[in-house]
């Protein structure tokens, strides 16, 4: 009689489980899988490896009651949290359910995720959020704002302690796009996420402008041109493929070290084709990329926003193995100028690899801060500002290679020895000062030259000045005579010589200048 109450007992439980699995039904998995999007087991399953994960709070419902609610209790609430193996190593993972109610957040489904962002935090390992959802749950007033609030307040907590990596996989609106907002990392599926604060219709009614969710945001739109998303994807399964390769790039906290992967690639081999990479004219652009993927180890670069702020280069690569940041000029674009864009896109960067002690190797190519009205007026001077906060405040290994240009500000912002950089390498073809020799010499020598009347004449004295300028302060000898460049090497010898700087940094302890005492400063944001 007793093995029949609990073969009775375990047929309810059975048949829970495969309700709670079920989330909205049949028919709303298959109008799921109609729009090209898995369901969020599908895509946990596709995280985890071997697909497997310990699933938590699956029996959790919403205590609502007002308009019909508590006739659509669903096990689950809309949203799936577990924790499992990501190439070994632990990981939290949040998935949002579109098929039960379209994946809207109430006060439990809100509870929920809350829970699982605390035991990520607690045992210091990443969480992955995949976004699915329609927003605030209308039927539980206040109570999804709450929960909304409580998410938000553990992105915050959690931020600089663990690894949060958001997946925008269906649509994300409203109040709900701060979360994301608030993590490290945001991945958009194309064609079927999209975020924004207020939808087309609204923005219809309010300005009378036409526009369609893609156009207003979608993923390219977020990738190129707001820089909200770091990574796009074509479709569910590469956007997992891509938080797996961001992962093995990370700590699982801010106590732990990236993990080393060797890749077999000599740590010491010179690059002799470096050594003419750079244009013999200073106005001609080159490619950086092939400088950056000829240090690295083979085939590691891993980009970030690539798409946003071209003037710039970030990424994650391995450098004898070791995860390294990798910030760039690129003179391609703007000839490596710094705008408002690249200023966030940097500073951003640099904060999150000294939050998780990732090293920071720099490539130096930039003839300034872009000028004109367009970016004065939105505060070039205040995000430009942020570069020179987050370089300052960065303790993790610096080095700094100077490949050409490094002019004024710019110079000094971008890892800079004034700014702490451990290590600071010049090539021969570095020029370093205040700006570039034609502009210096017209400075200094404005007189002379405004008293030759003839145009062919004062230009060849301006030639001739600016190359006694050039010569005299803005080769990286005079800059190395100061103390502010380390070394100056021949370009060949970057990898070799960045290994083994590295090797010696690692090591090195945090030590920050003696101050008042303070809360924490106020960055330029």
């Amino acid at each position: 009689m007793e093995s029949g109450v609990v073969r009775k007992e375990i047929l309810e439980l059975k048949q829970l489980i495969e309700k709670a699995k079920l989330g909205g039904g049949s028919e709303a998995i298959a109008k799921q899988h109609s729009q090209g999007k898995l369901t969020a087991r599908e895509r946990l399953e596709l995280l985890f490896d071997n697909g497997e994960y310990i699933e938590f709070d699956m029996f959790v419902t919403t205590r609502a009651t007002e308009f019909d609610m508590d006739k659509r209790k669903v096990p689950g609430d809309g949203v799936v949290t577990a924790f499992g193996r990501v190439d070994g190593r632990w990981v939290v993972g949040i998935a949002q359910d579109f098929t039960f109610m379209g994946g809207s957040v109430g006060e439990m489904h809100a509870a929920k995720i809350v829970k699982a962002m605390q035991y990520a935090l607690s045992t210091g390992v990443p969480v992955v959020f995949l976004n699915d959802s329609g927003g605030a749950r209308i039927q539980e007033g206040v109570d999804s704002l709450k929960g909304y609030g409580d998410i938000f307040y553990m992105n915050v907590v959690a931020s600089g302690v663990i690894p949060q990596i958001a997946v925008i996989m269906g649509p994300c609106a409203g109040g709900a796009v701060y979360s994301p907002a608030l993590m490290d990392f945001v991945i958009m599926v194309e064609k079927t996420s999209y975020m924004f604060i207020t939808g087309p219709k609204v923005v219809k009614a309010a300005l009378g402008e036409d526009v369609t969710e893609e156009e207003l945001g979608g993923a390219r739109v977020h990738a190129s041109r707001s820089g909200v998303a770091h990574f796009i994807a074509s479709n569910d399964r590469e956007a997992i493929e891509i938080v797996k390769k961001l992962l093995s790039y990370l700590p699982s906290n801010n106590m732990d070290i990236p993990p080393r992967v060797d890749v077999g690639d000599d740590p010491y081999r010179l690059v002799p084709e470096l050594d003419s990479i750079v244009p013999e004219d200073p106005k001609k652009p080159y490619d950086m990329y092939q400088i950056i993927e000829s240090v690295i180890d083979k085939g590691t670069f891993f980009e970030v926003q690539k798409d946003f702020a071209k003037n710039a280069i970030i990424g994650f690569a391995r450098l004898n193995g070791y995860t390294v940041c990798i910030v760039a000029n690129n003179p391609q674009y703007y000839m490596g100028a710094l705008d408002i864009d690249s200023s966030d896109k940097i500073s951003r960067f640099v904060r999150f690899c000294d939050a998780f002690n990732i090293p920071i190797i720099t490539f130096v190519d930039t003839p300034g801060f872009v000028p004109g009205t367009y970016q004065e007026h939105r505060g070039i001077i205040r995000h430009g500002a942020k570069i020179i906060y987050a370089y300052s405040e960065a303790v993790v290994p610096k080095l700094t290679v100077i490949v050409r240009k490094a002019y004024g500000g710019a110079y000094i912002a971008m890892g800079s020895k004034h700014l702490g950089a451990d290590l600071v390498i010049a090539w021969p073809t570095a020029e370093i000062a205040v700006m570039g020799p034609e502009a210096a010499a017209e400075v200094i020598w404005r007189k002379k030259l405004e008293s030759i009347q003839d145009p062919a004449e004062r230009e060849a004295l301006l030639k001739k000045l600016a190359e006694e300028y050039k010569e005299k302060l803005t080769k990286p000898y005079f800059a190395a005579s100061r103390g502010y460049v380390d070394m100056i090497i021949e370009p060949n010898q970057t990898r070799a010589i960045l290994t083994k700087a590295l090797e010696f940094l690692l090591t090195k302890r945090e030590i920050r200048v003696r101050g008042p005492p303070k809360k924490h400063g106020v960055m330029p944001v």
